[in-house]
């Protein structure tokens, strides 16, 4: 079955710990109803250093790009579906689908 990875684009942090954990909540929730379709969930990401084309390294991101999960189903058009309903785009930020493409053993 095809894998789909969903990227997770900017979003607002929460403005209290409260509105953290209801967030956290409702991500939990959505994970849960995903059952067995979830390969890597919550997968954020941190710290994020950029190696330019010179060889040059920088203490920043190229990209908005805040984290991912990655689902396995039928088609798409059923992982768009299921990101639809992705509390994150609560937060403004935005989301990406595409399909991971299974490469050859290269070793």
């Amino acid at each position: 079955m095809p894998q789909f990875i969903i990227t997770y684009f900017g979003g607002n942090k929460p403005s209290s710990p409260e509105e953290g954990k209801q967030q956290m909540s409702e991500y939990k929730s959505w994970l849960s109803s995903l059952g067995n379709s979830v390969v890597s969930p919550a997968n954020p990401l941190k710290d994020t250093k950029t190696i330019n084309s010179d060889g040059t390294v920088t203490d920043s991101c190229a990209s908005s790009m805040s984290g991912y999960t990655i689902i396995e189903v039928d088609t798409i058009d059923k992982a768009v579906s299921i990101s639809k309903e992705c509390p994150f785009l609560k937060t403004g930020g935005t989301l990406e689908v595409s399909e991971l493409i299974p490469m050859p053993n290269l070793s």
